[in-house]
Protein backbone atom coordinates (compact mmCIF):
# COMPACT_ATOMS: atom_id res chain seq x y z
CA UNK A 1 0.00 0.00 0.00
CA UNK A 2 1.49 3.14 -0.87
CA UNK A 3 1.25 6.49 1.60
CA UNK A 4 -1.79 8.14 -0.28
CA UNK A 5 -3.48 4.63 0.33
CA UNK A 6 -2.33 4.46 3.47
CA UNK A 7 -3.60 7.91 4.53
CA UNK A 8 -6.79 7.46 2.93
CA UNK A 9 -7.64 4.32 4.76
CA UNK A 10 -6.61 5.61 7.78
CA UNK A 11 -8.71 9.08 7.77
CA UNK A 12 -11.69 6.72 6.26
CA UNK A 13 -11.55 4.29 9.48
CA UNK A 14 -11.16 7.11 11.69
CA UNK A 15 -14.27 9.16 10.23
CA UNK A 16 -15.86 5.47 10.78
CA UNK A 17 -14.97 5.52 14.45
CA UNK A 18 -16.58 9.03 15.18
CA UNK A 19 -19.86 7.57 13.26
CA UNK A 20 -20.11 4.63 15.22
CA UNK A 21 -19.19 6.13 18.65
CA UNK A 22 -22.60 7.90 18.98
CA UNK A 23 -21.11 10.77 21.24
CA UNK A 24 -21.64 13.66 18.85
CA UNK A 25 -24.87 14.36 16.86
CA UNK A 26 -24.96 12.76 13.41
CA UNK A 27 -26.08 15.90 11.07
CA UNK A 28 -22.87 17.18 12.63
CA UNK A 29 -20.47 14.41 11.54
CA UNK A 30 -21.92 13.78 8.39
CA UNK A 31 -22.08 17.61 7.33
CA UNK A 32 -18.46 17.99 8.07
CA UNK A 33 -17.51 14.25 6.48
CA UNK A 34 -19.69 16.32 3.08
CA UNK A 35 -17.12 18.89 2.97
CA UNK A 36 -13.99 17.62 1.13
CA UNK A 37 -11.93 19.68 2.86
CA UNK A 38 -12.46 18.95 6.11
CA UNK A 39 -13.08 15.12 4.97
CA UNK A 40 -9.36 14.75 4.39
CA UNK A 41 -8.35 15.47 7.77
CA UNK A 42 -8.25 12.86 10.63
CA UNK A 43 -11.55 13.23 12.69
CA UNK A 44 -11.19 12.53 16.24
CA UNK A 45 -13.70 13.45 19.23
CA UNK A 46 -13.08 14.65 22.86
CA UNK A 47 -14.92 16.20 25.18
CA UNK A 48 -18.49 16.20 23.33
CA UNK A 49 -16.35 18.20 20.12
CA UNK A 50 -15.40 17.37 16.99
CA UNK A 51 -11.67 17.96 16.05
CA UNK A 52 -9.48 17.82 12.67
CA UNK A 53 -5.94 16.43 12.70
CA UNK A 54 -4.07 17.12 9.69
CA UNK A 55 -1.89 13.65 11.08
CA UNK A 56 -3.24 10.43 11.64
CA UNK A 57 -1.50 9.51 14.81
CA UNK A 58 -1.51 10.89 18.41
CA UNK A 59 -0.73 13.40 19.02
CA UNK A 60 -2.24 14.90 16.54
CA UNK A 61 -2.29 18.52 15.60
CA UNK A 62 -4.20 21.36 17.20
CA UNK A 63 -4.08 24.05 14.52
CA UNK A 64 -7.48 23.80 13.13
CA UNK A 65 -10.74 25.08 14.67
CA UNK A 66 -13.27 22.52 16.76
CA UNK A 67 -16.81 22.32 16.43
CA UNK A 68 -19.08 21.84 20.20
CA UNK A 69 -22.42 20.91 20.45
CA UNK A 70 -24.74 23.51 22.42
CA UNK A 71 -27.69 22.59 24.30
CA UNK A 72 -30.52 23.76 22.03
CA UNK A 73 -29.23 22.16 19.12
CA UNK A 74 -27.06 25.08 18.01
CA UNK A 75 -23.17 24.73 17.80
CA UNK A 76 -19.82 26.49 19.17
CA UNK A 77 -16.58 26.82 16.92
CA UNK A 78 -13.61 27.35 19.05
CA UNK A 79 -9.71 26.86 18.10
CA UNK A 80 -7.47 26.05 17.43
CA UNK A 81 -6.35 26.56 21.00
CA UNK A 82 -8.85 26.15 23.56
CA UNK A 83 -8.49 29.81 24.61
CA UNK A 84 -9.53 30.56 20.94
CA UNK A 85 -13.47 31.22 20.30
CA UNK A 86 -14.72 32.01 15.95
CA UNK A 87 -18.50 31.94 17.77
CA UNK A 88 -21.55 30.70 17.48
CA UNK A 89 -23.09 28.46 14.49
CA UNK A 90 -26.87 28.06 14.26
CA UNK A 91 -27.00 24.83 11.85
CA UNK A 92 -24.04 22.18 11.57
CA UNK A 93 -23.52 23.26 7.46
CA UNK A 94 -22.74 26.64 9.65
CA UNK A 95 -20.52 25.49 11.90
CA UNK A 96 -18.65 23.53 9.14
CA UNK A 97 -18.09 26.74 6.93
CA UNK A 98 -16.47 28.63 10.09
CA UNK A 99 -14.29 25.83 10.49
CA UNK A 100 -13.10 25.23 6.45
CA UNK A 101 -12.84 29.56 6.40
CA UNK A 102 -10.10 29.06 9.30
CA UNK A 103 -8.00 26.07 8.01
CA UNK A 104 -4.35 26.88 8.31
CA UNK A 105 -3.04 27.29 4.51
CA UNK A 106 -1.84 24.72 2.36
CA UNK A 107 -3.84 22.29 4.09
CA UNK A 108 -3.93 18.79 2.44
CA UNK A 109 -5.21 15.33 3.23
CA UNK A 110 -3.92 14.34 6.91
CA UNK A 111 -0.40 13.29 7.26
CA UNK A 112 0.65 9.67 8.06
CA UNK A 113 2.03 9.92 11.68
CA UNK A 114 1.87 11.58 14.68
CA UNK A 115 2.13 15.83 14.80
CA UNK A 116 6.11 15.67 15.76
CA UNK A 117 6.64 13.63 12.46
CA UNK A 118 4.60 16.07 10.73
CA UNK A 119 5.83 19.45 11.68
CA UNK A 120 9.48 17.73 11.05
CA UNK A 121 8.19 16.61 7.44
CA UNK A 122 6.62 20.27 6.48
CA UNK A 123 10.10 21.52 7.87
CA UNK A 124 12.09 19.56 5.93
CA UNK A 125 9.90 20.36 2.35
CA UNK A 126 10.36 24.12 3.58
CA UNK A 127 14.21 23.68 3.40
CA UNK A 128 14.16 22.26 -0.10
CA UNK A 129 11.77 25.41 -1.38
Amino acid sequence: MNTAESADALIEAGWREVREDGRLRPELVEAAYAEPRLQQLFPWTGMGELHFSRCTEIPFTWDVPYIEPVVGGTYRVSGPSRSETVGPAATAHEAVAMVVDRLPPGTGPAFVGNRHEFVASQAKHDIRE
